[in-house]
């Protein structure tokens, strides 16, 4: 990876006031390194500049970091590994599982876990709402996923009482948020700042239902 590169996400990181040590964040750059060389043949994602990859990648999946609760995070629909790898590098405490329906997904997870050395990380190849897991989860996160209704709609089962449903958004969902089930509580909406991204994003807290 270029110097530039190196740059952006130490700059990103000082921004978002979060503290990553050298380590880490040559790891986060052994992952961008990993998706690229992967996504000429599974097709991971459609951003294919390494530094456009930083900030829409590497630093809207960190942007999460302050606002996560609990030991046990699931990565909803992780696709390629965001948010859920980059929350994993930043957060090596807590126990994250990444869920995907495409077996060639979960395929490239599994790779770049073994070669990040992610001890914390489980990949589970599982449609969301089949999903049964042994324990449930203090937060659940998705990017892109799904509209809110269907999100909370699929995942309301793996959240642990006093747990809590992150689900990133761009512009402010208001349709999405008014089509929520009556007595689903939305704890907040948040507006975030993601280093270098001129596009808006916001992050939906809702309160698990148990």
């Amino acid at each position: 990876m270029s110097a530039t590169v190196h740059e952006r996400l130490a700059g990103g990181i000082a921004a978002l006031g979060l503290a990553l040590d050298a380590a880490q964040q040559q790891r986060l750059l052994a992952y961008l390194a990993l998706l690229l060389k992967w996504n000429k043949a599974y097709n991971l994602t459609a951003v294919r500049d390494p530094l456009e990859m930083v900030t829409k990648h590497l630093l809207d999946s960190l942007a999460l970091l302050p606002h996560l609760q609990g030991g046990r995070l699931l990565d909803v629909g992780s696709g390629a590994g965001l948010p859920g790898i980059p929350l994993a590098i930043a957060a090596p405490q807590r126990e994250v599982t990444l869920l995907d329906a495409n077996s060639k997904k979960t395929r490239f997870l599994l790779q770049a876990k073994g070669e990040l050395g992610l001890y914390n990380l489980s990949v589970v190849h599982s449609r969301v709402e089949q999903y049964r897991p042994e324990r449930l989860f203090d937060t659940v996160t998705a990017r892109a996923f799904a509209s809110l209704a269907e999100l909370y709609q699929d995942t309301a089962h793996l959240l642990a009482p006093g747990g809590c449903l992150l689900a990133m958004k761009g512009e402010y969902p208001a349709q999405e948020l008014a089509a929520l089930p009556q007595g689903v509580v939305v704890r907040e909406v948040i507006a975030v700042t993601v280093p270098g991204l001129r596009a808006q994003r916001h992050l939906v807290r809702i309160a698990s239902g148990g």
